[in-house]
């Protein structure tokens, strides 16, 4: 049993992989919650409560934990508070724990090991020289010459890498903590069946009229976290924890394992580590209201430290994960902040120079992200004075990306991101005189609606034609929005 194992056993990494496998299987998987016993739910409540703090029994109550908040929708409703604060308790309890500071203590304890354990097989080795020149100068039986094993202290222990080993349970353990954080993060999206109903066809523009205020345009449902789960979040301190971790991994730690060939792979799972906290933080923005973030100025220090986090990584565009993870959050942030008001931190320079570098990036995320960004950041700079050239640069750039990026989904997101910038203040309209904006979306709108007949069922998902049917009527609308403006300002 789990729950009964002693912190010492050899055992305890083929239940880490049990413990793996339970909670993959019971993800999204309604058939297996009904086979669920209580006497298993108490045996999984045991060994998440356990008290040991080896990294081992760490990482496993880890699992345990993620596998009882997928057995949720089974546990009676009088107890699910208390599981869910038991949850998250064990989840913050994991990300306070520095891991950094740890792969380097633990590194320095493997070096002090192995110098003790060639020490001792030095010395061992001398006596067993010493022996073996007494024995050479004995008497020899004839045919019976005696014969002696050099026999060395690792001869007779096992191999071991307990300090590497731990190392990884607990970078293991916090990335699965900032994961199952991310799935707490619920979103209800519409089922395949909603979907299908869908076409990206003239015929559906009337079905589109209707529904555009449900579906919101947006490529997933709002998310939604429950009462038990924001006040676990907000009593752990949840937020500040998450934070912490989208710093860049220990200098220190990073630098050692890079100089050892067994430890090197610990420095991807680091890098790992900031990218999931830098999506739990998306998440959590996305969620949680502005006084639950820490009010504005908490806000304006986060943006400052993404900002802070992209633009000291000259590369930063050569890294993939990490740049569709910081965006993912810049993006949620810069619009929390533009909703309620909160002036911006990034400098247009800066925001020309994070686009153009990651515009052309092989991963589609990363250039929905940047064209959402720009939108969010031009819609808020539009309602101020003096910011014509500005918008102008924006604008030219937006529709370069509408025109001839091949996704029709990052075409939509800036299509969409125009439609904000342009939509208001009198620097946007002049701005889009002046960029010949209107005769350019004319000239796109025919070539925009054949890509998604043409296209869209073969490549994109129902929830993205969804979506780009939204902009396709946007567009329409936009395009005549325009020509009152042109009007006006050319009269």
């Amino acid at each position: 049993m789990i729950s009964k194992m002693s912190p010492g056993s050899s055992l305890i990494k083929e239940t880490d992989i049990a413990a793996y496998c339970l909670q993959t299987v019971t993800e999204d998987n309604p058939e297996l919650l009904k086979s669920f016993s209580a006497p298993a739910l108490h045996v999984l409540e045991s060994a998440m409560l356990s008290p040991v703090t080896s990294m081992d029994y760490i990482l496993l109550k880890t699992l345990v934990a993620g596998t009882i908040w997928n057995l949720k929708d089974i546990i009676p409703s009088k107890s699910q508070a208390e599981i869910i604060n038991a949850i998250l308790k064990i989840l913050s309890e994991v990300l306070d724990l520095d891991a950094g500071e740890i792969v380097i203590r633990m590194q320095e304890a493997e070096k002090q090991r192995l110098e003790a354990a060639a020490e001792t097989e030095d010395i061992l080795g001398r006596a067993n020289h010493d022996t073996l020149m007494e024995d050479d100068e004995m008497e020899e039986i004839p045919h019976k010459r005696k014969v002696r094993r050099k026999t060395f202290i690792s001869d007779l222990l096992p191999p071991t890498d307990k300090e590497l080993r731990e190392s990884i349970a607990l970078l293991t353990a916090q990335q699965t903590a900032l994961e199952i954080i991310v799935n707490m993060c619920c979103s209800e999206d519409p089922s395949d069946d909603e979907w299908e109903e869908l076409s990206s066809s003239d015929e559906s523009d009337a079905f589109m009229e209707n529904s555009f205020s449900e579906c919101g345009g947006q490529l997933l449902s709002p998310l939604c976290l429950s009462h038990e789960v924001h006040t676990a979040f907000t009593n752990y301190l949840i937020p500040k924890k998450i934070f912490e971790k989208t710093a860049f991994p220990n200098s220190t730690a990073v630098d050692l394992c890079s100089r050892s060939p067994t430890w090197k792979s610990l420095v991807r799972k680091m890098n790992t580590i900031q990218c999931r906290a830098l999506v739990c933080l998306q998440s959590l923005v996305s969620l949680l209201d502005v006084d639950h973030l820490g009010g504005p100025a908490a806000l304006q220090t986060l943006a400052q430290h993404l900002s802070q986090l992209l633009f000291s990584q000259p590369d930063f565009a050569k890294h993939v994960d990490f740049l569709e993870a910081i965006s993912s959050a810049l993006r949620a942030l810069l619009q929390t902040m533009a909703s309620n008001n909160i002036s911006q931190c990034m400098t247009p320079d800066q925001l020309m120079t994070l686009c153009t570098a990651s515009i052309h990036s092989s991963n589609t995320g990363v250039r929905v992200n940047v064209v959402s960004i720009l939108g969010i950041t031009g819609s808020v700079l539009a309602k101020e004075d003096g910011t014509l050239e500005t918008l102008k640069t924006i604008g030219c750039f937006l529709l370069e990306v509408a025109t001839k990026d091949p996704s029709l989904v990052v075409a939509g997101e800036a299509l969409d991101a125009l439609f904000d910038v342009f939509a208001d203040g009198k620097e946007a309209e002049r701005a889009s005189v002046q960029i010949k904006l209107l005769s350019a979306l004319k000239e796109f709108q025919p070539v925009f609606k054949m890509k998604i007949r043409k296209e869209g069922r073969g490549k994109y998902s129902p929830d993205q034609l969804c979506v780009l049917d939204n902009v396709k009527m946007n567009l329409r609308r936009f395009v005549a929005y325009q020509e009152t403006v042109e009007k006006r300002l050319t009269a």
